[in-house]
């Protein structure tokens, strides 16, 4: 077992790493996940109709049943086929600020930085040879960043070519983690 504040050096490394990777992933290869969302068609027409709703921030399914009996209903079963079926969700109006959300990854990359750092610690000693340290602080890594996203596919109807793209990313920002806890652990 390796104590695991030893291995803040390796958590910030590969946080700021990841950090950098995924926003050359995000903005020099911007065409990776250009399609990850469809425009809207009749996009002003859409928008229009529903600003007069006043619809807060937040997360909606249409339609939507109360109960699982209305789910059954034939009231709710004709809504649902004449449609449209959507689930989206609805941010702030006004100036889109990447502070926030860009602060919020770096956090999220920290996190994941520990939890791999965590994992590692408790199955391997300081002085463990690197590809070790690779399998194991990678694949916590690979599970942090890509497992969560599968379900929107499954269950939701997001494209599983957003998925899987995703999970890509997930898969380099695995190895990158990887590749920094194996060269940092301790000896």
């Amino acid at each position: 077992m390796t104590p695991i504040y030893s291995l803040w050096l390796p958590i910030l490394i590969s946080a700021v790493a990841v950090y950098i990777v995924s926003t050359v992933i995000h903005m020099v290869l911007w065409p990776w996940h250009k399609d990850d969302f469809a425009k809207l068609p009749a996009e002003d027409r859409a928008m229009d109709a529903l600003r007069p709703l006043a619809i807060p921030p937040g997360d909606y399914m249409m339609p939507k049943p109360e109960t699982m009996d209305e789910m059954k209903s034939q009231a709710f079963q004709q809504k649902r086929s004449r449609g449209p079926v959507a689930i989206m969700t609805v941010m702030p109006s006004g100036q889109f600020s990447m502070g926030k959300p860009l602060a919020l990854w770096f956090l999220f990359c920290l996190v994941v930085g520990f939890v791999a750092a965590y994992v590692a610690a408790s199955a391997l000693p300081p002085a463990t040879p690197y590809l070790k340290v690779f399998q194991i602080a990678g694949t916590t890594a690979f599970v942090a960043y890509t497992f969560a996203i599968w379900p929107f596919s499954i269950w939701y109807g997001r494209k599983w070519s957003t998925t899987v793209r995703s999970t890509i990313d997930g898969l380099v920002y695995a190895l990158v983690t990887a590749g920094i806890f194996g060269w940092l652990w301790p000896h």
